[in-house]
């Protein structure tokens, strides 16, 4: 399936006052005086269309704005095409973007390998690439990329997360490690052994990796079982965590289970893999979940409900998908504000580059935005969370990954 869509609408917001640097509207690329092009990429189709949700969100969101007026008197066309999580593909529809759509930026998309592929090509073109959707480390490289920048919380920094949280509650834990076999999954061993150091072996005493092509990874699960773990760390997405859930259960096997944040979602992941068989696993949040029941009165959580009761009254409102997309999406909306009427693709990275002290009615309290122009990593906060069979639910303290 290709998705394209395109979105107008007519008249304008009050706009902040107009700052030009260098060229004028008329000459900018992606923008001129009544729009800004936008493009994205996101799996639609594929092993990984679980997350179209969040190209869902974004054309809805987009949508509301224009609705609404629009953003310092433009609207925004905002492309979204399908990838199919398949970097070759990402990259032939990037191109497309850039060079026949002609789009400003490209926002929020989606995949370690896929925006891995698009990386040197967009920073040849000097073409921003903003608040991509995914937690690579390797996002916050301002030195080499400084046309790229992240959003969520570096994959690295949540693997020292969980090996701190290990060391501490079960410092004989006999793991065992399944990681996805590409830039996505290779980061959360860097990040278990920046916490464990030489001790890594000792804790890790199996690790397996799947292809995003494979099938099933039941034969992996069967093979980290009979290692004799007692502790299983799942770096999966959607898909391939349901099935690691739904395996650990049919083999009767009880380890203390983790769970990487990228398939944290109980309509896309949990409730597939069967809500009883979740039970009791660890992943972390900077975003509120749908399902937790400490936000049922959360005025952040009703301003969502309201936008997606108004916006997108089919959705699965159990899919974490459309909490963060309407999050990366209030924080695309804040870059396009603070650029006034200059829209160059130069400006457009430089206020990416100095969002200060932002938050998000989505996101958990005591997780703030901020960037400058040696800071490409917005979020550095987070918070474990327990599935408890009906939601996840929020335990210990906030984290602060910035100190």
């Amino acid at each position: 399936m290709k998705r394209r869509t395109l979105l107008s609408a007519t008249a304008g917001l009050l706009a902040a006052p107009a700052i030009i640097r260098g060229a004028s509207a008329a000459t900018v690329v992606g923008v001129t005086k009544t729009e800004i092009k936008i493009g994205h990429t996101v799996p639609y189709s594929g092993p990984a269309s679980a997350y179209g949700s969040i190209g869902k969100g974004h054309i809805a969101f987009w949508k509301m704005i224009n609705a609404r007026g629009g953003v310092n008197g433009r609207m925004v066309n905002f492309i979204s095409l399908d990838d199919g999580y398949v970097p070759s593909k990402t990259v032939e529809q990037t191109r497309r973007l850039v060079e026949q759509d002609e789009v400003a930026c490209i926002f929020n998309s989606l995949g370690t390998p896929a925006v891995s592929a698009i990386q040197k090509y967009l920073h040849g073109k000097k073409v921003p690439c903003l608040f991509v959707a995914t937690g690579a480390d390797k996002w916050g490289d301002y030195e080499h990329f400084p046309w790229m920048m992240g959003w969520a919380p570096s994959y690295q920094t949540e693997a020292q997360v969980y090996a701190k949280h290990i060391a501490l509650n079960k410092p004989d834990a006999k793991v065992a490690l399944i990681f996805q076999n590409d830039d996505f999954g290779k980061d959360y061993p860097i990040g278990l052994k920046a916490v464990w150091g030489d001790k890594y072996k000792k804790f890790v005493i199996k690790e397996l990796t799947y292809e995003v092509t494979d099938a099933t990874i039941d034969s992996q699960a069967s093979s980290l079982r009979d290692s004799g773990a007692d502790t299983l760390i799942t770096v999966c997405t959607p898909k391939f965590a349901a099935q690691m859930i739904r395996k650990v259960a049919d083999l009767n096997w009880k380890p203390l289970h983790y769970l990487s944040n990228v398939s944290a979602s109980a309509g896309s992941v949990i409730n597939p893999a069967g809500p009883e068989k979740a039970i009791g696993i660890i992943t972390s949040s900077y975003g509120k979940d749908p399902t937790d029941p400490m936000w049922a009165n959360d005025p952040g959580m009703n301003e969502w409900r309201a936008y997606m009761k108004a916006n997108l009254p089919d959705a699965d409102m159990l899919d974490s998908g459309y909490v963060y997309s309407y999050g990366a999406c209030l924080t695309m909306l804040q870059v396009l504000k603070q650029c006034g009427d200059d829209l160059s693709r130069e400006n457009l990275m430089k206020q990416a580059a100095s969002i200060k002290n932002m938050t998000i009615p989505t996101l958990i309290p005591g997780v703030v935005l901020n960037t400058d122009a040696t800071n490409y990593h917005p979020m550095r906060q987070m918070h474990l969370t327990r599935w408890t069979g009906k939601s996840f639910e929020l335990f210990g303290d906030i984290i602060d990954t910035s100190r």
